[in-house]
């Protein structure tokens, strides 16, 4: 695909994931718009120093008039919808808010795409969490969606509702369920990587929420970007378009592994950390098979934890260095 052609729209370029695709997207010659519900001294876009270079429409994505209005508005060619509330201890507390955004803000944006003939075509970010709990490991995209908790399940309706729109109405679109997603640029302290970084390197004192042994898939920021510049490139293919594919590495770490890895990458700093063993409504183990994607249309995850961990550990100090200064 040409992006120096494409007017594309990023939902959530203001958070993490959605920040570094639209910083890539830039890189590419797009012109690259989205929504910002709440402004914040710092996000994503922020930390990347590309704010300004991105069209920031104010307002919700669940505001189903102004999502009309800013893709026609804006001639938007190509869409990728990653906003969501995805703090899981958020939608825990706050069930309402997290299904407002991640369910009614998905049919919102759909709908818009559905009624903007100059979109072509929108990726749709799911979850690995929309699996739930499955009797066998890995998830597979042909197991059943079983999330029953606040932001699983909210993801399920995310799902299930581009599917719909994809059965129903036609329009051209792929899903990704991603796997804990880490790197550059994540602002959010309450995840386990930013937050354990930036103990390590100041030295404070650094929690975990659960018991330390829950197991995850986790995906270096710069492979998943990859992989959405790759799947809207092979959009046209039969068997992507409609289809759901995982976004992962295949490879589950627990937790005490991650914070490990952490602490060797930040110069092998001694932090011991304090386990509260609080964590509720989590599933204990997770992890996907992305051999769909790598059989159909060619990704294929290429960065270590072991390499990942070390460029974010880098780009954090030098983030929280400045931020001092």
């Amino acid at each position: 695909m040409d992006w120096t052609r494409e007017r594309v729209m990023v939902t959530g370029a203001t958070g993490f994931i959605g920040g570094n695709l639209a910083a890539r997207l830039l890189q590419e010659g797009a012109t690259v718009f989205t929504v910002e519900r709440d402004r914040k001294a710092i996000n994503t876009l922020k930390a990347l120093g590309v704010y300004d270079k991105v069209t920031c429409i104010p307002g919700d994505i669940a505001d189903a008039e102004l999502m009309l209005r800013a893709m026609n508005e804006h001639e938007i060619t190509f869409a990728y919808h990653l906003a969501a509330q995805a703090i899981v201890t958020v939608a825990n507390r706050h069930p309402i808010s997290t299904f407002e955004s991640n369910i009614r803000g998905t049919w919102s944006v759909l709908e818009a795409v559905r009624q903007t003939p100059s979109v072509r075509g929108i990726i749709v970010a799911s979850s690995d969490k929309a699996y739930g709990v499955q009797e066998r490991l890995p998830y597979t995209e042909d197991g059943r969606l079983l999330g029953r908790f606040p932001y699983d399940a909210s993801k399920v309706c995310t799902d299930v509702l581009a599917q719909s729109y994809y059965t129903s109405y036609g329009v051209k679109l792929a899903i990704t369920r991603n796997a804990n997603t880490y790197g550059p640029g994540d602002m959010n302290w309450s995840r386990l990587i930013p937050e354990c970084i930036r103990c390590a390197v100041t030295g404070k004192p650094f929690e975990i929420r659960s018991d330390g042994k829950m197991q995850r898939d986790y995906m270096y920021v710069g492979d998943a970007v990859d992989g959405y510049l790759l799947l809207a490139d092979s959009l046209e293919l039969p068997e992507v378009c409609g289809k759901a594919f995982n976004f992962g590495t295949g490879v589950p770490h627990s937790v005490f592994a991650v914070t490990k890895a952490i602490l060797d990458a930040a110069d092998g700093m001694q932090l011991e950390p304090i386990v509260l063993n609080q964590a509720t409504c989590e599933i204990p183990i997770q992890y996907l098979d992305v051999q769909r994607a790598a059989d159909v249309w060619g990704w294929t995850p290429k960065v270590s934890l072991e390499d990942g961990l070390a460029k974010t550990v880098a780009w954090y100090r030098a983030f929280l260095e400045r931020a001092e200064t």
